[in-house]
């Protein structure tokens, strides 16, 4: 794609359900007063875990949204996307309707779609028998039915697609919704991720991984991103959407403009399963490639919201990988993980991180990293400890990075 034929790209609608609000106003409140949202684990009886601990959605009901036949046939994650969609419409006060509905399309991506559905489906299916498994089963485990229901619910018609790139989900479809309009194939598009994998096999799976932090006796510290005493990710749920639209399109219809999104580039590490290439750079590349794509230079860059994930070999990685990809500028920069609050949605995170960073360049404010007490000598950049700062963003980056090697930079900028 040329640059002559790129279609400017803005953000005009956000929505989120998260551990720390389950509006987009709660949500950007508790990031800038740099509450925690992770606490004991609920969801179920996890008192013989080696991880008790997770950043779960509190107050979450699906029928302030959809009716009640609707909701029970949704897996939580499913209900999560539809929903932060319909609060991405509203706020974009964008009407689906059939002059525009195939102009408008849905990207939401998903690491692990209904695991739920699936282990309980499981317990069905050994203790009552294969034929006492629910015909709904299928249709609610599958993890494009974000996407899909969010369609059906809305009535957008045009591109429809679901990334499945583990932690780098919700950015891939954002960027690849960004891409769509660039090239004119859409004017307008919901996108993000969602996940709700705070579930017994889901948790004991990443524990016995060795992924997952331990400090089960202080859930409020347990995610500690860039600190030299973190062990390990807290897993959270939820869901990040965006509205983004084609310039005009948006101007002509008086829309209220968050941001503009500019850039994105995905590489991978092609080097493990788990863990990120030693010195990051497959990150530093998307990093790279990203700004290239933008037109940015380093030296524009204001503020990067992290990947962060509070594990040993991410935040020392990805700091060389910032280091590498933006030179000396790496450390007049802010970069702060919000996943110190909410804990890690996996591919639900790129979307409530990209919802953080546009309205961080809104409200001209950088969230903050909590629980930042004892910095690691490996990660020596400004990761704006404790407490929010008030500062004018011009391009802010937002990182994710998957199992598998998925690195993803997304580039947004004031408007």
């Amino acid at each position: 794609m040329t640059d002559y034929i790129r279609k400017r790209v803005v953000v005009t609608g956000v929505g989120a359900i998260t551990p720390i609000g389950n509006t987009p106003a709660e949500y950007w409140e508790g990031l800038s007063s740099g509450r925690n949202g992770i606490d004991y684990i609920t969801h179920f009886d996890a008192s013989s875990h080696d991880c008790r601990i997770a950043g779960e959605v509190k107050n979450f009901d699906p029928h302030d949204y959809l009716e009640r036949k609707e909701a029970k046939r949704m897996d939580r994650f499913s209900q999560f996307g539809v929903v932060a969609a319909k609060q991405a419409l509203a706020d974009a006060n964008l009407v689906i309707n059939e002059l525009n509905a195939e102009q408008i399309g849905v990207i939401i991506g998903s690491g692990v779609g209904g695991i739920k559905v699936m282990e309980d489906q499981q317990t069905v299916y050994l203790n009552r028998g294969p034929d006492r498994c629910s015909p709904f089963m299928i249709p609610m485990m599958i993890a494009n039915m974000a996407a899909g229901l969010t369609a059906i619910h809305t009535g957008a018609k045009g591109p429809n697609n679901c990334t499945v790139t583990a932690c780098a989900a919700g950015s891939n479809a954002i960027g690849d919704a960004f891409r769509l309009i660039q090239g004119g194939y859409a004017q307008a598009m919901i996108c993000g991720g969602c996940e709700a994998a705070v579930t017994p096999l889901s948790v004991a799976g990443f524990a016995a991984c060795k992924a997952l932090s331990f400090r089960n006796d202080d859930p409020a510290h347990a995610c500690r991103p860039f600190d030299r005493d973190r062990d390990g990710f807290v897993m959270g749920e939820g869901a990040g959407i965006l509205i983004l639209e084609e310039l005009q399109h948006a101007i002509s219809r008086g829309a209220r403009i968050y941001g503009e999104i500019v850039g994105y580039a995905m590489t991978c590490d092609a080097y493990h399963i788990t863990s990120p290439v030693p010195g990051g750079e497959g990150a530093a590349r998307a990093i790279q490639l990203a700004l290239k794509d933008a037109g940015i230079t380093p030296e524009q860059v204001t503020y990067i919201n992290a990947h962060g994930t509070s594990t040993p070999a991410n935040d020392s990685n990805e700091t060389k990988a910032i280091k590498t990809a933006l030179g000396d500028h790496a450390y007049k920069i802010a970069v702060s993980s919000t996943k110190s609050m909410t804990g890690h949605l996996l591919g639900g995170s790129g979307g409530i991180e990209a919802v953080a960073t546009v309205l961080a360049i809104a409200n001209e404010q950088i969230p903050p990293t909590i629980n930042l007490e004892n910095p690691d000598s490996e990660c020596d950049l400004d990761y704006v400890p404790h407490t929010s700062r008030a500062q004018k963003i011009e391009v802010a980056l937002s990182n994710s990075f998957g199992f598998g090697g998925h690195n993803v930079t997304l580039v947004f900028k004031k408007y």
